[in-house]
C-alpha cells in the first residue's frame, strides 16, 4: 500500500513510518524537511502523487494566539485538495479528545474547523482523538510557567503516550477507513494541577503548581470534564510512571 504521512518527521509521524514500514508499504514521510509545505500547498501534489491513503499528524508549529487556528484552516484546505487530485481514498487524521467543547481556544477552534472540512470532503475518512500525550506535559509547563510558577486548571485529563497512539494509527492505516471518530486515552485519570506537580516533582524541574479555576488552557476555559473522552475510548497501557521511566525528559538539567 502507497501511504503518505504529513508531519512524518515529527513525534508521532516518525513512529507510525517506522511501524508501517516494517508491515511492508511505501510509505512517504511529507514534512517542511522533506519540501512539502500544507500551509501554501508547494510540494503536496509530488507527495501524494500515486497515494492511497493519508495519515495526517501534522501540527501547528506556534500553539498560543491565533496562529493554529489559521494554520489548520489553510492545512487542511490544501492537504484535501491534493487529497482529491491524486484520488486518495482514506484520510486518516489526528486531533483531540475535547475540541468540539474548546471554542475558546483559537487551536481548538482550528482543530474543529479541520475536523468538519474532512467530513465533508467526500473522501473517506478516520479521525482519531487522543487525550493530551505524556510527551504534551512539556509543553503545558512552557506556555503556563510565569516566575518560577504554573497556574493550573483542576480540570482532569487522561494522558496517553505518543507510542501508543501512533501504534493505533498504524494500524488504522491498513484498514478502509470508518467514516467516523474514535478517542483513544490512557490508563490513568487525574487532575491536571496534580499530574503536571507530579511531573514536575519526577524531573526536578523548579516549578511550582498554583491550582486555579479560572486558569485558561490554550485560551479556553476548563470545565472538570472538558478533557475526558467517552466510556467508549479505546484504553492504552502506558501509564506514566512507565512513559516516564523511558522518558528522554528523565534526570533534564533544569
Amino acid at each position: 500500500m502507497n501511504i503518505v504521512v504529513v508531519g512524518g518527521n515529527g513525534l508521532v509521524g516518525r513512529n507510525v513510518v517506522r511501524r508501517l514500514r516494517a508491515k511492508g508499504h511505501a510509505v512517504t514521510a511529507a514534512s517542511r524537511a522533506t519540501g512539502v509545505d500544507i500551509v501554501t500547498g508547494a510540494g503536496l501534489a509530488h507527495a501524494l502523487d500515486g497515494a492511497e491513503v493519508v495519515v495526517d499528524v501534522s501540527n501547528s508549529p506556534v500553539l498560543v494566539g491565533e496562529a493554529p487556528c489559521e494554520f489548520f484552516k489553510a492545512a487542511i484546505a490544501n492537504l484535501l485538495a491534493a487529497e482529491a487530485a491524486a484520488g486518495v481514498r482514506h484520510h486518516l487524521a489526528l486531533s483531540v479528545v475535547g475540541t468540539e467543547r474548546l471554542d475558546d481556544s483559537p487551536y481548538f477552534r482550528g482543530k474543529k474547523f479541520q475536523e468538519s472540512r474532512i467530513r465533508d470532503s467526500g473522501i473517506p475518512f478516520t479521525i482519531v482523538h487522543a487525550t493530551q500525550f505524556f510527551e504534551f506535559l512539556l509543553d503545558i509547563v512552557e506556555v503556563s510557567v510565569y516566575d518560577q510558577a504554573l497556574r493550573l486548571a483542576p480540570a482532569y485529563i487522561q494522558p496517553v503516550a505518543s507510542a501508543d497512539v501512533a501504534a493505533c494509527l498504524a494500524e488504522l492505516a491498513q484498514r478502509p477507513a470508518l467514516n467516523a471518530t474514535i478517542e483513544m486515552a490512557g490508563p490513568e485519570r487525574e487532575r491536571m494541577s496534580e499530574i503536571i506537580q507530579r511531573f514536575l516533582t519526577q524531573i526536578e524541574a523548579p516549578y511550582e503548581v498554583i491550582t486555579d479555576a479560572l486558569a485558561p488552557y490554550f485560551g479556553a476555559r476548563l470545565q472538570a470534564d472538558s478533557l475526558l473522552p467517552g466510556a467508549k475510548a479505546r484504553t492504552c497501557v502506558t501509564d506514566f510512571g512507565a512513559w516516564l521511566g523511558q522518558s528522554e525528559y528523565w534526570g533534564a538539567d533544569w
